[in-house]
């Protein structure tokens, strides 16, 4: 027999399994001699009250022995009677290719960046020497955006697929199981290459192919049906469909779907800019002491609220974090957050964004289709320019930012290539200020000493999501002018985050499995 029940455990007592095994026996009423095993199903902590607690759901097996943690799956070779090429090798694109291995499909990967290995110098030299190498950087490479930037796996998205499927794939490719049972499970930029490498062999070891180091420059279309693509502008590959999941930051994949006439649509998204905070102090908020107790972990928050019709929100918090630059050309500065495994930094880190959409890029409507891109790119520049190049950041206290003054000094900062003093007034866009400035004030009602001048604002974050959608039919999930073409992932407008883009992946290899089983 088992039951599902859920416990209060102490954070002294959250890794004492017999502890928890005779809670449990004490609540069914039974002897914890007759509990085989006691499985947790899911961890989230309670921190309303003055002391935190863990709540647990767990199921409890008496008399009866548990059934595995999570169904591995078996990938076997494919051959080459029908081929899919994938246009990125990040979430989506990464589980496309397992699903399609599943389906008996072969994956043919074509990827900009380099492998993790090689990619970590790129990234040494945009944090250390403000140098950014346009096709290998923290979006583009094996394993993309989310390689290095945290591995955050918490989504609302539980009604657009099978979450746990998803969990178990990355655990089955080396992941903790924590990541199984927490409610907001996490990874880490640390151990995540090894996890995209072990994908990378699965793959590899059942015949799917990987092109590192090659950047789609054209796509082959004929009778509005796409049978291939060309690779830095010399190589041609031939395929029987072709999955587009080339991630948000992608930008000359829209320009030039835009250049062969292939429909794109514009979509709202959200700027704004990173807040940090010292971790002691959000942990002091949100766990109500000082001193945070050794099994609970750097505390995190989520806020939002409305003002003047737009939403305002925290956004890819990083509890123990950095805020790392997350650039994809030289004369733009991007910001993003990033933690390891352990999430130890003296810092707390978090997005603080603005929904945006046709109404905020008003001026920028000659652009068409790409208003909202340039407006994006403006954004950027100005940040650029205002940090003083080299990938530093313009940054002002909080309270500075709230008193429309520029900062005499700054706080110490997680952000390697530096910060500088400068008026983010001048930098964001009026209704950006306006909106951030009405949206703390409210968040500090919500977390008392939100505010503070031990906290900074370093701008800019505007890769929240795309600007850009490319439009796809509902039900087979095929773009809805061109034959064969599946747009796929963030890039494409249909996700936000691993676990979504991973998600949309499987559902697109799931569509092109139909489509060429109707050929």
């Amino acid at each position: 027999m088992k039951k599902e029940i859920e416990l209060t455990v102490h954070p002294d007592y959250i890794f004492n399994y017999e502890f928890i095994k005779s809670q449990a026996a004490s609540l069914l009423k039974v002897s914890a001699n007759e509990l085989t095993f006691v499985r947790i199903l899911k961890r989230s902590i309670d921190a309303r009250k003055k002391e935190p607690v863990y709540k647990l759901k767990t199921i409890v097996y008496i008399n009866e022995q548990p059934e595995e943690l999570y169904r591995k799956i078996d990938f076997n070779a494919v051959d080459s009677s029908k081929k899919v090429i994938i246009v990125g090798f990040g979430p989506a694109g990464m589980f496309a290719a397992l699903r399609l291995i599943e389906l008996g499909i072969k994956p043919i990967i074509v990827e900009r960046g380099k492998d993790v290995q090689n990619r970590r110098r790129d990234l040494k030299a945009i944090q250390r020497d403000g140098i950014v190498n346009p096709n290998s950087n923290y979006c583009f490479g094996e394993g993309g955006a989310g390689t290095y930037s945290d591995g955050k796996l918490y989504t609302r998205s539980t009604k657009r697929g099978d979450v746990y499927r998803i969990l178990s794939l990355f655990v089955q490719h080396g992941a903790p199981e924590e990541i199984l049972i927490d409610s907001h499970p996490h990874i880490g930029s640390n151990k995540l290459p090894k996890i995209v490498q072990n994908i990378r062999q699965t793959i590899l070891n059942c015949n799917g192919e990987i092109h590192f180091n090659s950047r789609v420059t054209d796509f082959i279309i004929k009778d509005k049906t796409v049978i291939g693509v060309i690779i830095n502008n010399e190589k041609e590959i031939i395929a029987d469909a072709v999955i587009l999941a080339a991630g948000h930051s992608a930008r000359d994949i829209y320009y030039l779907l835009d250049k062969k006439g292939i429909k794109l649509e514009p979509k709202p998204f959200a700027v704004g800019v990173r807040i940090e905070h010292p971790q002691s102090l959000i942990d002091e908020i949100q766990y109500h002491s000082k001193v945070r107790h050794h099994n609970l972990p750097a505390a995190s928050y989520s806020l939002t609220c409305q003002i003047d019709e737009h939403g305002v929100y925290s956004f890819c918090m990083c509890p123990g974090g950095i805020i790392i630059p997350a650039s994809t050309a030289q004369d733009e500065l991007v910001l993003n957050g990033m933690s390891v495994s352990r999430r130890n930094s003296p810092y707390a880190n978090s997005g603080l964004v603005v929904s945006v959409g046709e109404r905020d890029w008003e001026k920028f409507k000659n652009f068409g289709v790409f208003a909202g891109l340039e407006y994006q790119k403006q954004i950027e520049r100005k940040a650029y320019e205002a940090g003083g190049g080299n990938q530093q950041a313009p940054a002002q206290r909080v309270t500075d930012f709230l008193s429309k003054k520029l900062s005499n000094s700054l706080p110490k900062t997680s952000y390697i290539p530096g910060t500088k003093s400068a008026n983010l007034h001048e930098v964001l866009p009026k209704n950006i200020v306006k909106s951030l400035i009405g949206a703390m004030k409210i968040f500090n009602k919500k977390m008392k000493g939100f505010i503070t001048e031990e906290a900074q604002l370093l701008a800019p974050e505007t890769r929240t999501s795309s600007p850009i959608r490319i439009p796809r039919n509902s039900v087979t999930l095929m773009h809805i002018e061109i034959e064969g073409l599946f747009p796929c992932g963030e890039g494409a407008g249909y996700a936000g985050g691993i676990v979504s883009s991973a998600i949309d992946g499987e559902k697109v290899a799931e569509s092109v499995t139909v489509y060429l089983n109707r050929k």
